[in-house]
């Protein structure tokens, strides 16, 4: 993986790159979008819980595939209100936080999910050897 942050545009104002290049022969898992499902079905309340089981339950599916954070190359993630900024960002430095080469990163505000309860829902791209 190849961090893009040309000097000729702003620098990213996050933790994240601006694009990211994938070297040939890589393997790659594009996760679903996760919401903040636990496994017994219960719902977490509060935007920070539910976007810190999206990263978790995602640690969980790239691990299938002999994945971690350090092979993510892109983050999506999708808010149902812009106050949730803070929290849906807090929660993806901390799953980033280990991770020498910044993915690049889409954040969204959606209108509502499948349930009103979910406030968060979050998908990646992940690529390795």
């Amino acid at each position: 993986m190849r961090p893009l942050n040309p000097d000729a545009i702003a620098p990213p104002f996050g933790r994240y790159s601006h694009g990211v290049e994938i070297a040939p022969g890589q393997r790659v898992v594009r996760t679903s979008g996760q919401l903040a499902l636990a496994q017994d079905g219960s719902v977490p309340n509060g935007a920070r819980a539910q976007a810190d089981l999206c990263f978790d339950n995602i640690r969980h599916i790239i691990a299938e595939a002999g994945m971690t954070p350090q092979d993510v190359v892109h983050v999506s993630g999708y808010v149902t209100d812009r106050d949730y900024f803070p929290d849906y960002m807090a929660a993806r430095d901390a799953f980033l936080e280990d991770v020498d080469l910044l993915p690049s990163s889409t954040l969204l505000i959606v209108s509502g999910f499948t349930r009103p309860e979910f406030l968060v829902e979050v998908e990646v791209w992940a690529a390795a050897p």
